[in-house]
């Protein structure tokens, strides 16, 4: 059942540890996160026991947003997600569990495109041992490793799709699907530059109006102040005292002839 086409997504459900196939007797956690308040969510679950049911704590009631199933079982495999009572939901997961001795840790939401995706492949013996392993996806097979673990650098659209894995002499895993959203969006450095270059320039407008208001009212002051080379310097003229002197030395030479 495709839960989103029943309800308007807006919650997500983490569930932990982050994969979708557990050994028989392992436990997970599901909860719901969502903004708002969360007592308004409840996990829900389509197994092959439940249909439409409430997923609650082993053993208790407890917070319905949050569910907590401390020893799974294979007729828990099935599909959980998150609902509201005003008809919002979340995404669904699958979550599988097997009796077999061999599951693929993959992550059970889909994952970014261009981050690095680790696959493991793990022994129910010794889950925590990374044993030589085979990978393959969509039954055809991409690589083997001898630590149980293969990286997917920068995965992109292309490397989604239904994944195992296998371990010689242990057997193989069930299917396991790998979803791949849409990639993060670098910078968009055009949008900024046409962001700002309008800002920049309106202020550099202003700034260039400024300076040539400052510059008229400058120089319409300097137009009122006295300028040096407006100004004429008339020469004093002094009295000719030479002329002055030669004309009473001439009346004094007069008076002295008439008197002899």
């Amino acid at each position: 059942m495709d839960v989103s086409t029943l309800c308007a997504v807006v919650a997500t459900l983490a569930v932990l540890p982050n994969r979708s196939q557990f050994f028989r007797h392992e436990s997970v956690s599901l909860s719901c996160g969502q903004q708002g308040n969360s007592s308004a969510w409840r996990v829900m679950m389509n197994t092959s026991m439940k249909t439409n049911q409430e997923c609650h704590t082993s053993g208790a009631p407890g917070n319905e947003s949050h569910c907590f199933i401390d020893c799974i079982y294979p007729f828990d495999t099935g599909v959980y997600w998150c609902e509201s009572g005003a008809g919002a939901c979340s995404n669904a997961v699958n979550i599988s569990v097997t009796d077999g001795t061999v599951i693929l840790d993959v992550p059970v939401r889909p994952v970014t495109e261009g981050d690095d995706v680790t696959l493991r492949c793990k022994n129910w013996t010794t889950p925590s041992s990374g044993l030589a392993s085979r990978f393959y996806k969509d039954q055809l097979f991409i690589g083997s490793s001898s630590t149980g673990s293969m990286t997917i650098a920068g995965v992109s659209e292309a490397d989604q799709g239904l994944y195992k894995c296998s371990i010689s002499g242990a057997g193989e895993s069930t299917h396991s699907w790998l979803a791949v959203t849409g990639h993060r969006e670098p910078p968009n450095f055009r949008l900024l530059a046409l962001i700002l270059l309008p800002v920049v320039g309106a202020c550099l407008s202003l700034a260039l109006v400024t300076l040539l208001g400052l510059r008229s009212r400058c120089k319409g002051k300097s137009d009122l102040d006295v300028s040096y080379t407006d100004v004429t310097i008339a020469q004093e003229v002094q009295p000719q005292r030479i002329r002055d002197a030669d004309t009473t030395q001439t009346f004094y030479s007069t008076l002295n002839l008439e008197a002899t």
